[in-house]
């Protein structure tokens, strides 16, 4: 699989990836962004599949349902019910918690409109699971994949989510208006 998709992202897509996503620690958020397009989540499995890496990811519960249920599970999905007043960042932390490794994919938008503020979830979730960060970016402007090293949070906020803007500075989604 792993070669399928790497022929599929490079050569005929024409995808780079700038990094690869870290063999250590075990444990950490990938946080994608701009989240602009439904194409950014086939090009976001290519890349993980390339690079040998799973990377899960949560998704609304509907996206879960038959016909495409079982195919999302499959591929490191869990339907998350945004209707229930739920609190899924302890949910999620209890995962961390219980798993020697485990990786999870979630873009700081929550939606692929255009949004003034991030939503701050990954954010309390590698907080309480005392787990860095890793971001990652689809630059479609440059076709390009690229991937930070792990960001361990501090206890400043704000310049944390600098640090993390920082990175997704000029960078183009694949729908830009919407970055």
């Amino acid at each position: 699989m792993k070669r399928i998709a790497k022929f599929i992202l490079y050569t005929i897509l024409g995808w780079k990836i700038e990094n690869e996503f870290p063999k250590h620690p075990k444990k950490y958020i990938v946080i994608a962004a701009p989240h602009t397009s439904w194409v950014d989540f086939p090009i976001a499995i290519l890349t993980r599949m390339s690079l040998g890496t799973m990377v899960h990811f949560v998704g609304k519960n509907s996206l879960f349902k038959w016909p495409f249920g079982y195919f999302f599970r499959a591929l490191g999905g869990t339907p998350v019910d945004r209707t229930k007043n739920n609190n899924l960042v302890d949910a999620i932390i209890d995962i961390f918690n219980n798993k020697e490794e485990f990786r999870l994919g979630l873009s700081p938008e929550g939606t692929r409109k255009k949004v003034e503020t991030w939503k701050t979830g990954f954010y309390y979730i590698a907080k309480g699971a005392n787990v860095p960060i890793v971001m990652a970016t689809l630059d479609f402007e440059n076709k390009k994949v690229k991937i930070s090293v792990p960001y361990y949070t501090t206890d400043d906020k704000e310049a944390d989510f600098r640090h993390f803007k920082d990175f997704y500075k000029n960078i183009k989604g694949k729908n830009p208006e919407l970055s």
